[in-house]
């Protein structure tokens, strides 16, 4: 698998930002043959992650950068796939204190990490070395019908 994106978005922690990403997300998942449900899933899923970058690790502060970063996993008759990295440069937590609230605690709100976590095959948060975290996302879908005109080899 390469290092290099298919695709980077670098931004800043303005939530102004977050349609334009989960549209763009929505985009590339219905290029990469994923149907209309997981692919809004994955949207969802990047959308809860960088909301939760900007209210807790950057603290609602609107300047700090964060990049999306997105892998195409290789296509088969029978599955597609997608691998997103984001990075911020925001205060790093302990990964193994990253926990979903508790549903039965009713209440608006906090279900970020839940969301993440039930929507995506794999959610990996992890420390940088430097600053900031990561978080690793992996999606794999039986495919819908292909956009004919991306990502043909």
């Amino acid at each position: 698998m390469s290092d290099t994106p298919d695709l980077r978005v670098d931004l800043v922690s303005n939530p102004c930002y977050l349609c334009a990403v989960r549209e763009f997300m929505v985009g590339v998942t219905r290029a990469l043959g994923f149907p209309e449900t997981p692919g809004s899933q994955v949207a969802l899923a990047v959308d809860e992650a960088l909301t939760n970058i900007m209210k807790h690790g950057y603290e609602r502060r609107l300047d700090g950068p964060i990049s999306v970063r997105v892998y195409p996993l290789p296509a088969t008759e029978t599955q597609v796939g997608i691998r997103i990295v984001i990075e911020d440069e925001a205060r790093q937590v302990d990964p193994a204190a990253i926990k979903g609230r508790d549903l039965a605690d009713i209440r608006p709100g906090g279900l970020g990490v839940h969301i993440i976590r039930e929507t995506m095959d794999e959610a990996v948060y992890e420390r940088r070395e430097a600053k900031g975290m990561r978080l690793t996302l992996v999606k794999r879908v039986a495919p819908g019908v292909r956009n004919p005109c991306c990502c043909e080899g």
